[in-house]
């Protein structure tokens, strides 16, 4: 984890504008929002999914940045005050606190652009088809039928009961679409076959849904000096989550039998998807 998660910054630094570089200011935002925090999660799942395909791990940091710097742009608008007026990211103050409220927009427009520039200047497939089809899917993967239009059902379940497979469904597209998203984009770096690539979406889905089962779980159980962000938040806006409908307890039994699936969904690929396994297990085990 430790080796990628260095690659990945090492990566998204080449690939962020100097903060010297006019117009400073948003560049240095930029950068402000992308690098030196997170763990980095959508980064390792593209480099253990191309484990899966034997895919080139040059191609992988490209593909790795272009969902991190997808991930930073949807974490600078999240906190934007007219979303969730979020004042903490990754334990320093938000970008709209530290630029201002215009520039936190700019940025997280800027660092959309530049995911898919990242994803599209350099051969990462082996035909121009299939890196087609990486853009296509990472750009569905960000939108309305992935994560802006689970953000925007979010906004509209504010202080409302969604039954349990209406939260699901949210959950799917806010979250896990962009995960789901970066396992295939992993595996499209190099040659799955087709059931290699099928399990793999099974599992980038089931991991997406449990990365925020367990999310759910630490803004109710953790505190804002672990997370990073504010803790509590949810109950707070009076958000719909898996803890308001299920209870702690049976959060906790979700987010197990999810986990169990997954690596079920992995066990046919045998020891070559030891890497994946683990990351499911660390979504689990996570402390923020």
């Amino acid at each position: 984890m430790a080796a990628i998660q260095q690659r990945t910054e090492q990566a998204l630094d080449a690939a962020l504008p100097d903060a010297a570089l006019s117009p400073d200011e948003l560049h240095a935002a930029m950068r402000y929002a992308v690098l030196e925090g997170g763990k980095r999660v959508r980064a390792l799942l593209v480099h253990a999914a191309g484990e899966i395909a034997a895919a080139e791990p040059e191609r992988l940091d490209r593909a790795a940045c272009a969902v991190e710097l997808i991930h930073a742009y949807s974490l600078v608008h999240d906190d934007l005050p007219c979303m969730d007026n979020d004042v903490l990211r990754r334990g320093k103050p938000t970008v709209h606190v530290e630029f201002g409220e215009a520039t936190a927009l700019l940025t997280g427009d800027a660092l959309q652009t530049l995911a898919f520039q990242v994803l599209s200047d350099t051969p990462l497939a082996d035909d121009a088809g299939r890196q087609l089809e990486m853009i296509a899917q990472l750009a569905q993967a960000s939108g309305s039928r992935g994560m802006a239009g689970g953000q925007a059902i979010d906004l509209a379940s504010v202080g409302k009961e969604l039954t349990r497979e209406e939260l699901e469904f949210m959950h799917i597209h806010k979250t896990g679409a962009l995960i789901r998203a970066s396992v295939r984009l992993g595996a499209l770096c190099g040659a799955p076959d087709d059931d290699a690539l099928d399990r793999l979406d099974r599992y980038g889905k089931l991991v997406g849904l449990l990365f925020q089962v367990v999310d759910d779980i630490l803004d109710a159980d953790a505190d804002t000096a672990t997370l990073g962000k504010t803790a509590g938040k949810d109950a707070d806006h009076d958000k719909p989550t898996y803890v308001s409908l299920l209870g702690i307890s049976e959060t906790r039994a979700l987010a197990d039998a999810l986990l169990a699936e997954a690596c079920e969904a992995l066990a046919p690929l045998g020891g070559r998807a030891h890497h994946l396994a683990e990351l499911a297990g660390f979504i689990v085990h996570r402390k923020f």
